[in-house]
């Protein structure tokens, strides 16, 4: 009888732990929806410039998030995948690798769980999204070289027996574009009472790669005719992985425009569902983020200058072709977590980068004038 009454009580034990780990799932599950129900969708925005004849703009404004940027709804979707594939438990520390969006989102996310959180990110990081992720109670973890961040992160998360959410490689996974938390779906469905209520072009950029591969995805899934540009940044693997197919694309220097541009391709990244790719110079990146601003009278973040830079490119050609259609991209953050870098004269000079003459380039674009090749 010893031995049985000891497997028993062995197998009431494990199960009394797997009830426990439910009922810690099933409450964590509760929180994230109920995050989720509190929050509204985010606006589509419609832009108006009056050299764009026969073009709408359209701007889904992802700042209005509760951590003000698109990468909630990717560290919400990264939550639930790895809440829901058992990886993360009650006391689990997170671990990530992020420029810096992504982990403020996910610190939001681990606050809400009271689980531990540590960023792996380059010590050139803005300040505002450092104070950001330690404000929600999230550590920074930094390094003197971005392309270390991935190891890193991972020798933390095995030291600490934690978890690393590595957003590079899930993002395309933990995104389903037939429903939960898509992006692609509330755009279509917020310009079904507009003039072009199937886009011409939908501009977005490449950070991890998951919102591309949401996008195109759901461009096929539902038999739209629009097609899906990817702009990158100047010191970024992607482009060149989109035009020769080389997956094994580097690229050693780091990107200047936080939250996009990658040293590596990452594995979220699916040039399949690409219908062109437009890349972007630094300088011409940040001066379109300032145009833009000004023109809606607030503030962006330097990666949606790189996608107004993208969406010019393509409504110069339409127009030039006499097309008309309509253009949506996204508004991935607001300008002010970039006030001591991006908005600051200063930092411009110290990092050689003019705007003025990019700058002038699109004004003059915008207010009815040919975009010219180059600044």
């Amino acid at each position: 009888m010893g031995p049985i009454r000891d497997s028993v009580m062995r197998m009431s034990a494990k199960q009394a732990s797997r009830n426990g780990h439910q009922s810690w799932t099933s409450w964590a599950l509760g929180v994230i929806e109920g995050d989720t129900c509190r929050s509204a969708d985010t606006h589509l925005v419609k832009a108006k410039f009056e050299g764009l004849r026969g073009v709408s703009l359209y701007f889904k404004d992802e700042s209005t998030h509760p951590t003000g940027s698109l990468k909630h709804r990717l560290a919400r979707s990264l939550f639930l995948y790895s809440i829901c594939n058992g990886w993360i438990r009650e006391g689990t520390t997170i671990i990530e690798a992020s420029s810096g969006s992504t982990a403020v989102s996910e610190a939001y996310f681990a606050d809400l769980l009271s689980l531990p959180f540590v960023a792996v990110m380059s010590r050139s990081t803005s300040p505002e999204k450092i104070d950001a992720i330690r404000r929600l109670g999230g550590k920074c973890h930094f390094v003197d070289d971005s392309c270390t961040i991935y190891e890193v992160a991972e020798d933390l998360a095995r030291q600490c027996g934690g978890h690393y959410l590595d957003q590079f490689t899930n993002a395309e996974r933990a995104t389903d574009w037939r429903g939960n938390n898509n992006i692609a779906e509330s755009i279509f469905e917020q310009l079904a009472r507009e003039a072009d209520p199937d886009p011409t072009w939908i501009v977005t950029n490449a950070g991890t790669g998951g919102t591309s591969a949401t996008i195109g995805r759901y461009i096929r899934y539902r038999h739209s005719a629009a097609r899906l540009c990817v702009v990158d940044a100047e010191y970024s693997a992607f482009y060149a992985c989109f035009c020769n197919g080389d997956r094994s694309a580097i690229c050693p220097r780091p990107s200047r425009v936080e939250g996009i541009g990658r040293p590596r391709v990452e594995p979220s990244f699916m040039p399949a569902v690409i219908d062109h790719m437009i890349k972007v110079p630094d300088a011409a990146s940040l001066a379109a983020m300032h145009v833009l601003s000004e023109r809606l009278g607030r503030r962006v973040g330097g990666s949606t200058g790189t996608n107004f830079h993208g969406v010019c490119q393509l409504a110069s050609e339409m127009i030039r072709k006499n097309q008309t259609g309509s253009i949506v991209s996204i508004i991935c953050d607001g300008g002010d977590r970039y006030a001591s870098t991006y908005y600051n004269p200063d930092w411009l000079a110290d990092a050689k980068i003019d705007i003025a003459p990019w700058a002038d380039r699109l004004n003059r674009f915008l207010d009815g004038g040919a975009l010219a090749d180059s600044a």
